[in-house]
This record gives C-alpha cells, sequence and structure tokens, in this order.
C-alpha cells in the first residue's frame, strides 16, 4: 500500500541525527509522498531543501502563530519567493494558537490574515494550524465573505458541527496521532463527518505519536496507524483500505492529491 503523510516535519531538529535512515525507513514502509511543512522562515527554507533533494517530498511555507512575533517586516516577500518554488505546494502552516499563546493574539491575527491574503495572491492552498481558537479563525473566514483560498484543516481538533462548517467552506480535514488515543470520541464524530474524498491522514511528526507507539519520537512511516484508525472509523476493512487511502491503486489519498496538487503516484 502506498501511503502519503500530508504534513511532517523533517527538517525538525529531532531528526538532525538520523534523517537519512528516517527517509530510507519512508521509502521502505510505502510512504510514496510527504508534505514537510514550515514553521517559519529558517525552517520553510529546510523543507524546501528537502523537497529539492528527494523526490518524494514536497513543501509547504509559512509562519507559524507561535512564530508571529517574531515575524520580520520583510517576511511575506521571503515567502512569497519560496512559494514560487514548483516543490512548494502550500502556504503553511499558519492560524490561531490560544493554547499556547507564545504569540500575542493580534500579532497571530495580523500574520494570518496577511498570509490568506498571500495565499490568495498566489494561488496556493494554507495549512491552518487552529488550536483553543476556531470561533476566531471561522468568524475570521466568514469575515471574508466568500473570498477564501483552498486549504487543510492540519490535526483537527474541531467539533463535528464546526468541521461541517469548515466543510461548506471547501476545506480538507486532516486528522493525526490523537485519533488514536483512548481520549479520542470527539475527534472520532468530527472524522465520521468528512466525506472520504476530503479526509486527509498525517503524522506531525516528530509530534503525537500514535497508538501503539506513544512514547517514541514519531515519524512519517507511522502515518499507516493513523490510517487503519479510520479505516475503523469509517468502517473500512481489510482490502476496502484503499478507499480511505487508495493504496491499492498505488496513489495517495484522492483527497491528498487534490488538496495539494501533487501528481498521481506512479509505483
Amino acid at each position: 500500500m502506498i501511503l502519503f503523510d500530508s504534513h511532517c516535519h523533517l527538517d525538525d531538529e529531532r531528526f538532525d541525527a538520523d534523517r537519512e535512515e528516517t527517509v530510507a525507513r519512508m521509502r521502505e514502509g510505502g510512504i510514496g509522498r510527504c508534505v514537510c511543512v514550515g514553521s517559519d522562515l529558517a525552517s520553510s527554507e529546510r523543507c524546501v531543501a528537502l523537497a529539492e533533494k528527494y523526490d518524494f517530498i514536497y513543501a509547504a511555507a509559512g509562519v507559524h502563530p507561535h512564530e508571529a512575533k517574531d515575524a520580520p517586516a520583510d517576511y511575506l516577500e521571503r515567502l512569497r519567493v519560496l512559494l514560487a518554488n514548483p516543490r512548494v505546494r502550500a502556504l503553511g502552516e499558519i492560524g490561531l494558537d490560544y493554547y499556547y499563546d507564545l504569540s500575542p493574539r493580534d500579532a497571530q491575527k495580523r500574520v494570518m490574515s496577511e498570509q490568506i491574503d498571500l495565499a490568495l495572491e498566489t494561488d496556493m492552498p494554507v495549512i491552518f494550524h487552529i488550536r483553543d481558537a476556531h470561533g476566531d479563525v471561522f468568524g475570521h473566514l466568514k469575515s471574508r465573505g466568500g473570498r477564501l483560498p483552498s486549504g487543510v484543516i492540519h490535526c483537527c481538533s474541531a467539533s463535528a458541527e464546526m468541521v461541517r462548517e469548515y466543510l461548506k467552506m471547501g476545506f480538507y480535514i486532516s486528522f493525526a496521532g490523537p485519533i488514536t488515543f483512548k481520549n479520542a470520541a470527539g475527534p472520532a464524530a468530527a472524522s465520521r463527518e468528512v466525506p472520504l474524498d476530503r479526509l486527509l491522514i498525517e503524522t506531525d511528526s516528530p509530534y503525537l505519536t500514535p497508538v501503539p507507539l506513544r512514547g517514541r519520537r514519531n515519524e512519517p512511516t507511522y502515518v499507516r496507524y493513523v490510517l487503519e484508525k479510520q479505516a475503523e472509523i469509517h468502517g473500512v476493512d481489510g482490502a476496502g483500505r484503499g478507499t480511505v487511502q487508495s493504496g491499492a491503486t498505488g496513489n495517495p489519498l484522492p483527497g491528498e492529491r487534490k488538496a495539494y496538487g501533487i501528481p498521481r503516484h506512479r509505483g
């Protein structure tokens, strides 16, 4: 089965000691495509470098809400340059994080809004990071009067009701390791609202390691555990898992190809 990890951070320092070995395990473990997602300008540049080095890795470039307070005056121009690289398939991750509040909320909102404008200008999909802030993100998107980019709600923590609203706006919904946790009744209910062609899976590695490997550093190869859980949630088993992620035909989940404009896997 060919797997697609739609969101990972292979540039993270926790991979510095064994990045080459991690990439080798990805190939051996059936990872046919992945998206390495930036959190600031430096990490975005590292993601682009990885995407240029490995043909099955793509990149996203953006400024995470944690880093909003430190975004330099010229960050949008520098992002514009990165987004022009054909190996970059999305702007992100961006959004609001009120759980950690590592940047002032006004700065988070400003940087998110500016990057949404840039996504519209460059016709790039957006990867949204939203934690304890769905009301404000949704309110901001509604205030735009329908002028919205395409994009992905990454590592979705929204309620089933909010997921329905995001779907109406045209977004894809992605779930990571927390969908496998024992206390995941809420995420599971939210996932059931998502049509399979709008559902993405991810690791968010090196974070959020899925069951049964919690306690280890996460890595893209572990996306299969997220897939298995989603197959269970959506009532698919055995060879039918290809309808959750169409590995039976050697291709990534259709939603992931569409969300990021990534070519069909050829073997």
